[in-house]
């Protein structure tokens, strides 16, 4: 329900009169029904007329987001002098933060990465860089000096732009890898509440991705079968589990020249189960 109002000249003045309507759908047709006349209402006359409608239609009293105090308030503008300056995705990010907080990754990486000296804690760091990867999978780089500031983070996360380097990310991510194991037991533990996971099927695969320059400081790039037909190139494994429907469980780096069939340890006769095998 909204408001709606009718202009009347009468006696060389202007009348306003306001009416509550709803919107009714008759065929393929949607048209405005009248609730109740409410005559010629002031300010507090049109809020009061809002906050009924609300009530009719069992919608809650609630803040907005970014409440100033004024969202009752109405005010004439000229369109033609508006313009848009620094409009950010929000609907995206907004939705990655929900799903980050349900998923228990919030209160997880708060306990194991505890806040020290650092300017911004890295909890919120991993924030960042989970959202990113859900939102527009990008380099560290892209993030950190395009991505974050085109989005309403810098709100939602109270982190201003200029605090994003793709520096702090990288010490983020490396703040991150010695928690890999409890993060994907955590995250094993919850899918299987939030969605009723059955874990007596995984899937496991293995793919490479490759270097372009040397990667002498890294000790796990090495050629090998590239998936890829860049046997010129350094290049690493990625083994990765996944349940039936395709959610990622844990993964693993191999050296490049490592072949599939080594990745995974043989399964003892007694650890086969209901025709499958615990590696």
């Amino acid at each position: 329900m909204y408001l709606r109002h009718t202009t009347r000249k009468k006696d060389g003045k202007v009348h306003r009169y306001w009416r509550l309507v709803r919107s009714v759908r008759v065929g393929r047709r949607v048209i405005q029904q009248t609730v109740a006349h409410l005559g010629e209402l002031d300010e507090h006359g049109r809020v009061s007329a809002r906050a009924l409608a609300r009530r009719l239609i069992g919608a809650p009293e609630q803040a907005g987001l970014f409440d100033d105090g004024r969202r009752d308030l109405t005010v004439p503008v000229r369109l033609k002098g508006i313009r848009i300056e620094r409009s950010r995705q929000f609907g995206d990010v907004y939705l990655a933060l929900a799903l980050w907080r349900g998923t228990g990754l919030a209160q997880l990486c708060e306990a194991l990465l505890p806040v020290g000296k650092e300017q911004v804690p890295w909890a919120k760091m991993a924030a960042v860089l989970v959202a990113a990867r859900l939102c527009e999978p990008s380099s560290e780089l892209h993030i950190a000096e395009d991505w974050y500031r085109g989005t309403a983070l810098e709100d939602l996360l109270a982190v201003p732009s200029a605090q994003i380097n793709d520096d702090r990310l990288y010490r983020a991510l490396d703040r991150l890898l010695p928690h890999k194991p409890a993060i994907e037991a955590h995250l094993k533990g919850r899918l299987g509440e939030l969605f009723a996971l059955d874990y007596d099927l995984l899937l496991y695969d293995v793919t490479s991705t490759y270097f372009e320059g040397l990667a002498a400081g890294n000790p796990l790039a090495q050629r090998g079968y590239s998936r890829d037909h860049r046997p010129d190139c350094k290049q690493v494994n990625i083994a990765l589990v996944v349940t039936r429907g395709g959610l990622p469980l844990g993964y693993e780096l191999f050296a490049g020249n490592r072949t599939d069939v080594t990745t995974v340890p043989l399964a003892r006769e007694s650890d086969c189960h209901h025709g499958g095998c615990a590696a």
